[in-house]
């Protein structure tokens, strides 16, 4: 099957005028700052900027809830021995679609409004944000292959104002 240029025209486009000036060129796959970010897929959140930050001084970790799942974790590793991350930040974020939901509510959406029987994947869905991001941020911290000294932390990032506020866990 020959690649769907039509539809992604646009993003082709934008990729031609972004490769002109390309500026990235010298990075390497280290995280210049030493720092690992668990968040959400939500495209509301721009991670570096909300941190500071700018290409390749942090390794970006996303998925739905952004949740410490088994692949986070794989990844997680990766980066700590091979890619100079020597701390992580998970960091959900408010008005997330995955908190304050049930999976139950999740599968049943999809059934009714688009005919998907979705009972075979684990969304991940959280009735408590913070008590889910402590579950995640000590799931980093007592996994048996995390670096020594690896320092985890969690805060919420506010899609209305951002503003990440820090989380004890």
């Amino acid at each position: 099957m020959s690649f769907p240029e039509s539809s992604f025209s646009d993003v082709l486009s934008a990729n031609e005028k972004f490769a002109e000036n390309f500026a990235f060129s010298g990075l390497t796959g280290q995280a210049r700052r030493g720092l690992a970010v668990v968040t959400c897929m939500d495209s509301r959140i721009d991670p570096l900027g909300a941190l500071g930050m700018k290409p390749g001084d942090a390794k970006i970790i996303r998925n739905a809830g952004a949740r410490v799942t088994d692949d986070v974790l794989r990844t997680l590793v990766l980066a700590g021995y091979l890619l100079g991350v020597e701390r992580v930040l998970v960091m959900p974020h408010t008005q997330c679609r995955m908190a304050g939901t049930t999976e139950a509510e999740i599968h049943a959406t999809l059934a009714s409004e688009f005919g998907v029987d979705s009972r075979s994947l684990e969304f991940l869905t959280v009735s408590d944000q913070r008590a889910a991001l402590a579950r995640d941020v000590q799931r980093i911290r007592s996994h048996p292959l995390a670096p020594s000294g690896m320092v985890v932390g969690g805060g919420v990032y506010h899609v209305e104002t951002g503003v990440l506020e820090p989380v004890d866990a």
